[in-house]
């Protein structure tokens, strides 16, 4: 999904709160930004984000050895996560500035998750080596994020919409039309991924006008 052109906001105008959610991938993740009013909040972003190097494919799963298994050459995987560390950095820096040159102020974000299990309590190394990367994506973003000053909360995907709809005190069920219908303001893809962090970026629009 590209960016929107309602999203072009003279620098002379006052800055307007906005909220930022993610759906985070292993290696990637996909960007919402809505503006108010907080009960029918309004699309003006969405976009893919890179936590990995495209040129390093193998950033992608940093905790995967060539054979799908753990990697446990601690070298190997120091290096493939410094370099997710700064293209993470990279990627909210240049996402935060384009949207402070178009005239939004964001003060909190929320990251919408597969799981947050505890990798040291998975016995099974292929899947300790997914729980593994899972944490290193959402730590790596919500650093990236703190770092310019801005709230994380974290969601996990199966849980997000009851979570929400309990935070907004509405009906979940209203929560998911309004997710549902904000795909008529956008002019691309509105997947799961999408959905999922646009109910991240209400609960951070929430966080920030409340």
């Amino acid at each position: 999904m590209g960016s929107y052109s309602a999203c072009d906001i003279s620098n002379e105008v006052r800055a307007e709160a906005a909220g930022l959610g993610f759906r985070v991938k292993s290696g990637w993740a996909t960007a919402v930004l809505l503006r108010g009013p907080i009960d029918s909040p309004v699309l003006r972003d969405g976009r893919v984000i890179q936590l990995s190097d495209p040129q390093f494919p193998e950033t992608r799963q940093p905790y995967h050895a060539a054979t799908g298994q753990l990697e446990t050459d601690a070298k190997t995987t120091n290096l493939r996560t410094d370099i997710v560390q700064r293209v993470t950095k990279q990627s909210i820096a240049k996402l935060l500035a384009d949207y402070q040159r178009k005239g939004y102020a964001i003060a909190s974000a929320s990251l919408v998750v597969g799981s947050r299990i505890d990798p040291a309590t998975v016995a099974n190394p292929h899947i300790r080596a997914h729980a593994l990367e899972g944490q290193l994506f959402r730590l790596t973003l919500e650093q990236a994020l703190n770092t310019h000053g801005i709230r994380t909360a974290v969601l996990v995907d199966r849980d997000a919409y009851d979570e929400v709809a309990e935070r907004l005190k509405k009906p979940c069920a209203n929560v998911r039309l309004a997710i549902q219908n904000l795909a008529r303001s956008g002019d691309g893809p509105w997947r799961a991924e999408q959905k999922l962090a646009a109910l991240g970026a209400w609960l951070g629009l929430a966080a920030s006008l409340r």
